[in-house]
């Protein structure tokens, strides 16, 4: 079950590099991540801040941002209690998903 959360990104229009979609985010994450964590990592991630990916998944998300050959986009990062999470964008930018890896 996901629950959806809220974005409003119209403060960030001149720096987006992509669309979210609609966002949401896993029970799990949820549980363990705060507001802020989830906010600021989705400002990191919406603006190409790719987080703690190897320097080839940072290239491949950079790749993927092409409209003529787009692909899922990947982050990795670290809540303020250090829990590791991702956020996965679908390569057609319809959904954003916040997830801990054990949701995968």
């Amino acid at each position: 079950m996901k629950t959806t959360i809220i974005y409003d990104a119209s403060a960030y229009h001149e720096v987006l590099k992509f669309s979210l979609g609609q966002t949401v985010i896993t029970k799990a994450a949820l549980s363990v991540l705060t507001t802020f964590d989830i906010m600021y990592a989705i400002n990191r991630h919406v603006t190409g801040d790719w987080g703690d990916l190897s320097q080839e998944d940072k290239e491949l998300n950079d790749a993927g941002l092409s409209p003529y050959s787009p692909d899922r986009l990947l982050s990795a990062y670290k809540s303020s209690r250090g829990e590791k999470f991702w956020i996965i964008t679908e390569y057609d930018r319809s959904v954003t998903t916040i997830l801990l890896p054990s949701d995968y």
